[in-house]
């Protein structure tokens, strides 16, 4: 006997760790594995998280969505290998290593010795990775912790290595000089995915400042910049040759300055108030008007001489021009420091200002060093002071100078590092590049034959990125990483580049001249930093370059690093996991794992790395705010999962707008919600059919097993619906997972779900209880044990803690239980759901129209609740007539094998049919006016009259065809769907009547509000029978457990509206038996109440008792009503009596000098239940 069919409630958290417990003792996912072993592969990449922080609600999210996917592609018919990955180099590990060390600089490392450095980072990089695990287990996700990569084992490094030689033989790598975002605190440059990930909105100095010109002295171009640490390398500036420029003079200081004609408000503040009573006149005085181009070439004197000289001031210090500059912000003019500005590096460049050679940096100002502090040639008074520290300082001296025209406060957004929380700066610096833009075309075409979920990401926000490509920079300044495996010379004439660790043994040597040992492995900087390679130019060796890859770069190789490619895995391997059938990641990743996976393939073979993707959005908090540790707005995930359980998390999350690139609010009550709605529901219709079953068993004799035959072949109208809806969900299903959307994959289930508890086993209650006889109540269990099964294989992937919970409890069903000579993965011989296959879909279309006529029945009883709603007749009360109008063909259906139904649900004496629509409903329409009058303009008005006029037929007509004409001033217009607000109305008689109408005007429902003594009586009943029955569930009582149900009127007065008198409990009862034997349920007085008392309530009833009390109570002897009438003066004898043990046939004995002799189930019963059905019936 299945004891989850007496649980009252679960307790799903505590039984998913029981599930847990379960998966591990047969090793379920590893089972799974070896079962498929022999299938077509499913290959799925997984994006490597850091483990040097705890995973959160992001990671929770991106991995329900592979778990569900990969489950799924398991289930149907593939091997999917599921390795987890670590990314263990790079900044986080670096950062974290920098701050509990307390190094602040490059030099401080240098001096510890990069080897120990490197240590430290080795020893933290894993420090969570127990926690990963123990989190990614407990959600349910089944992945490889053992057999996992890490991109700095010597494998993966290796490969890494032959990714990066096989783009340089291609001509793809150079070493450039870029103006990159850099990150002070981090000593490294950072891509521009990078310094896109981390903007924050700040303050910054916002200056004006003056460049007297050389042949004008008294005439000064003026100059925008938030960036006034900037100006010691100031070497040009730059205008629009298009835009026009005024000379202007300020009244008040009598200053001349040349500045862009839209820009005079950010040289005189006072134009940028509408409430300044000042005029122009008064502020300044335009002297001259002329176009950029006249300004190109003048000479300018230079703010600082740090970089002045003779032979500079030959080429720099002069106007230039350039199409970035607008007039957008700041004065129309912008200072160059080519050292600090993509844009200025550029400009300056093509104007012979800054002329870099070879990568020399000899030519080019940058005062800066790798910690953003001043050096040489600035003053002292900036000399190791932070770049972000020394505005003050300089704007100080330029005042001190008059070279300082304006200078105010700024907010704007601007790019944070990620790591450090410290704001960058773009510098200047040399840096080994992949040459992206040369492959943007084919990145294009690779992207094209990829499919996104959604779409929009693809088409939009990555084939821009890819369209507007920059060459990648994939070098760092730092330690912990994979070295770049570039040996060249001092002047990088001779280059050769290392691909794996036999080439690297065969090539270096150690620097005293002898061979690099055969055990040599780790491929990190203290190991190979020293190694050099005999040049073939000179006699100076080879020596490696300084920089590490950017972490980046061995994320977007791990699909050849993973399998330690071309080296254990060969070609023939590798084309079946290359490329991915699956990836996905979060929104974040567009310009990060997402791109490089795709530059590296593009450049590789010419190919995508992947095949599908599912793109999420970001998890916030409840607010809109980012999740915030610090500021604790979010719940702790493993607490939510604690109180709620992973499965109703895992649908939580992915029943959300995230699951399609949009942002979710994450509230904890969502999650409660899906336990309440979706969970609860669904193991309360499988405790309902357990019952059943077990009540079925009892009342048989026999075991109840999977008659697949017998519930196919049903043709009750309630089991063909429920089996044909679930035939559609399972067609549907398999359609949008082969889609990849989820999205709408579990809308579905959930409304499926509903269904099934809502109606299908409501409805069917007093069914499944043999009220219909055991023979229905066998098919419908048969029905019943169907759905839930294949509910249970088609959510599996879905919530696979209640799938496997619910297959262990009907496996014992199915005759395959316990077979030996049966595949491991059949259902029933499975030990596990999730080894066996998702169902397919059989699809009967003969079967449509009992859909149709459910989803009408459905309908009516929606819209007769809501009658009943708006004139406030309660559900309990039944009403004498309910009128359906409908013009369908499926009304038919209502007037079938589905009226008794109806009946029930709407709890009405009878229903009227009728297609009639003219007759019972009237039908009106109004223009829609946000589309009709912006395509008609002024006529709207003779329009709205001329559809005003329409009679009902062409009203009707329209709604069939979305076509109809009208004539407005004289011209025929054609009108379509939308065009019009069609309504219909019910026209009968609104003191009869309650009606409600759909909002498509094709089906009213009206209930009849006349009432007399005899509904009032069945209301009475209905109440009783629905309050017993929840007082059963108050007492926590079984379904096989036996009582006696009492009933007493201790005070009448009549609840109800206009009535003078009450209705007794007892005349409501002597005329309802029916009702009262198809609920099972026997009232009896309570004065024949001697039994114990298991719990009561008092209420007022409706029409009734203003004081009704309900007892049920253990069953105990009671005497035959005839006995009782003998033996009334003797009435403590029934008291007596109700306390033996009726064990024998008869009792007897005496009484006051009385002999009685009491025979069993004649004179007395064994309850109060059975003596009084022997009356009833």
């Amino acid at each position: 006997m299945d004891e989850a069919a007496f649980e009252a409630c679960i307790d799903f958290p505590r039984q998913e760790e029981a599930t847990l417990a379960y998966w591990n003792k047969i090793d379920a996912f590893q089972t799974s594995v070896n079962l498929s072993c022999n299938k077509p592969d499913y290959t799925f990449y997984d994006g490597p998280p850091f483990a040097t922080g705890l995973p959160h609600y992001g990671h929770i999210l991106a991995g329900t969505i592979k778990d569900t996917v990969t489950r799924y592609a398991h289930q149907t018919g593939y091997h999917v290998s599921r390795r987890f990955g670590w990314d263990c180099h790079g900044l986080p590990v670096e950062y974290e290593i920098d701050k509990a060390l307390g190094l602040g600089s490059r030099e401080e490392v240098l001096a510890m010795g990069i080897g120990t450095y490197n240590s430290h980072c080795r020893s933290i990089v894993q420090r969570y990775t127990s926690e990963w695990e123990t989190v990614v287990t407990r959600l349910g996700r089944w992945i490889d912790f053992e057999n996992d990569y890490r991109t700095m084992d010597a494998n993966f490094m290796e490969s890494v290595w032959w990714v990066f030689k096989t783009l340089f033989d291609k001509g793809l790598v150079y070493r450039g000089y870029k103006v990159m975002p850099y990150s002070t605190a981090c000593t490294t440059p950072l891509s521009n995915f990078e310094a896109g990930l981390n903007y924050k909105d700040v303050t910054d100095p916002a200056v004006v400042v003056s460049f007297p010109l050389v042949d004008e002295p008294q005439t000064s171009l003026v100059a925008w910049t938030t960036t006034p640490w900037t100006l010691p390398s100031n070497l040009a500036l730059c205008v629009n040759e298009q835009l026009t420029y005024v000379k202007v003079r300020s009244v008040a200081e009598q200053h001349v300055y040349i500045v862009a004609e839209a820009r005079l408000m950010q040289l005189f503040p006072a134009l940028r108030s509408k409430k300044s009573k000042t005029s122009k006149a008064n502020i300044f005085e335009i002297l001259q008007s002329m176009p950029g181009s006249e300004l190109v070439g003048r000479k300018y004197q230079p703010l600082f001489d740090f970089y002045d000289s003779a032979e500079r001031r030959n080429r720099a210090f002069k106007v230039i021009a350039d199409d970035y500059v607008s007039n957008d912000a700041g004065t129309g003019i912008v200072h160059q420091a080519p050292a600090f500005g993509e844009d200025d590096y550029r400009v300056c460049l093509k104007y012979g200002i800054i002329d870099i050679k070879n990568g020399s940096e000899s030519d080019l100002p940058c005062p800066v060093d790798a910690n953003g502090r001043f050096t040489s040639p600035v003053g002292a008074e900036l000399l190791g002071v932070h770049v972000k520290k020394a505005d003050a300082t300089i704007c100080a001296t330029l005042k001190e100078r008059g070279r300082l025209v304006l200078k105010e406060a700024h907010e704007h957004s601007y790019p944070f590092c990620w790591r450090s929380e410290t704001p960058l700066i773009y510098k200047a610096v040399p840096s080994w590049f992949v040459a992206v833009e040369s492959i943007k075309d084919k990145l294009i075409k690779n992207n094209a034959q990829t499919y996104w979920v959604p779409t929009s990401v693809k088409v939009k926000r990555f084939h821009n990125w890819l369209a507007d490509a920059k060459d990648w920079a994939i070098s760092r300044n730092r330690f912990w990483g994979t070295p770049i495996p570039l040996w060249v010379s001092e002047d990088y004439s001779e280059m050769v580049a290392i691909g794996s660790i036999t080439e690297l043994r065969t090539r270096c040597t150690l620097s005293d001249g002898s061979n690099v040992p055969s055990e040599f492995s780790d491929l990190h900087r203290e190991n190979v930093d020293d190694l050099i390679i005999p040049s073939l130019k000179s006699t100076v060796a080879l020596q490696r370059v300084d920089e590490v890859f950017d972490c980046w770069f061995e994320s977007g190789s791990m699909p050849y690093a993973q399998l330690h490619y071309p080296f254990e895995c060969n070609e023939d391997q590798f084309a079946h996991k290359f490329p991915a059938d699956f990836i996905a990641e979060g929104l974040d990743q567009t310009r990060g794992w997402f791109y490089t996976l795709m530059v590296i393939s593009t450049a590789l073979f010419d190919k995508p790395a992947f095949h599908n993707l599912i793109v999420n959005g970001l998890v916030l908090a409840a607010d809109g705010k980012k999740m915030s540790k610090r500021l604790k707005n979010y719940p702790d995930p493993m607490l939510v999962v604690n109180s709620h359980g992973a499965d109703a998390l895992r649908l939580y999350l992915i029943n959300s707008p995230v699951v399609k690139g949009e942002s979710l609010k994450f509230v904890e009550s969502g999650v409660r919600g899906v336990l309440r709605d979706v969970l609860l529901p669904w193991f309360n219709a499988y405790r309902f059919f357990a019952q059943q079953a077990v009540r079925w068993e009892t009342q048989s004799g026999k075991a109840f097993l999977r008659n697949t035959q017998r519930a196919q072949s049903s043709g009750n109208v309630m089991d063909v619906w429920i089996t044909a809806s679930l035939a559609s969900l399972v067609k549907y299903v398999h359609e949008e997972m082969a889609a990849y959307r989820l999205y709408t994959v579990v809308p579905r289930l959930v409304g499926f779900l509903g269904d099934l508890t809502n109606w299908y086993v409501r409805l069917n209650r007093s069914r499944l209880k043999g009220n219909d006889g055991e023979d229905s109540a066998l098919t419908s269990l048969a029905v019943l044990f169907e759905v839930l099964l294949t509910m249970t294989m088609i959510m599996s992937p879905f919530t696979p803690f209640f799938a496997e919970y619910l297959y262990q409890r009907l496996r014992s069903r199915l005759p395959t239980f316990g077979t030996s000579s049966v595949p491991s993965d059949l259902i029933g011989k499975a030990d596990s759901i999730h080894y066996v296959m998702l169902p397919t879909a059989v699809e009967n279309h003969g079967d449509d129209k009992f859909v149709a006529g459910m989803r009408l029945l459905q309908q009516t009883v929606e819209l007769g609740r809501r009658a009943r709603e708006a004139v406030n007749i309660s559900m309990k009360i039944p009403v004498k007539e309910v009128l359906i109008v409908c013009a369908t063909e499926s009304i038919a259906a209502l007037n079938g094998d589905l009226k008794d139904y109806l009946l029930e649900e709407l709890n009405t004496w009878g229903v009227s049919l009728t297609a009639d629509v003219e007759k019972w409903c009237s039908i009106s329409a109004i223009p829609n006016l946000p589309v009709l009058a912006k395509r008609l303009g002024n006529r709207i008005r003779a329009a709205t009259r001329a559809i005003k006029s329409l009679d009902s037929l062409s009203l009707r007509a329209y709604t069939e065809t979305n076509r109809i004409a009208i004539t407005v001033e004289g011209e025929s217009i054609q009108l379509v769907a939308d065009d019009l607000l069609v309504k219909s109305t019910f026209s009968g008689n609104s003191n009869d009547y309650a009606a409600m109408t759909s909002a498509d005007g094709t089906l009213t429902v009206a209930i009849c509000t006349v009432q007399d003594e005899i509904l009032r009586k069945q209301a009475i009943v209905r109440d009783l029978c629905n309050r017993i029955n929840k007082l059963r569930k108050k007492a926590k009582l079984n379904i096989t457990d036996k009582i006696d149900v009492f009933y007493t009127d201790i005070a009448s007065g009549y609840q109800g509206v206009d009535q003078t008198t009450s209705i007794s409990t007892a005349d409501a009862l002597g005329q309802n038996q029916t009702l009262l034997d198809k609920a099972n349920i026997i009232p009896i007085p309570g004065k024949a109440c001697h039994g114990q008392k298991i719990i009561t309530d008092t209420h007022a009833t409706l029409f009734g008792s203003s004081q009704l009390k309900i007892a049920l109570a253990l069953p105990a002897p009671s005497l035959a009503p005839a006995t009782q009438q003998r033996c009334r003066e003797h009435s403590v004898l029934e008291i007596l009596i109700a306390s033996c043990n009726l064990t024998k046939n008869r009792l007897h004995g005496s009484l006051a000098s009385s002999c009685f002799d009491l025979v069993a189930d004649v004179h007395v019963f064994s309850s109060a239940t059975a003596a009084r059905r022997k009356i009833v019936h």
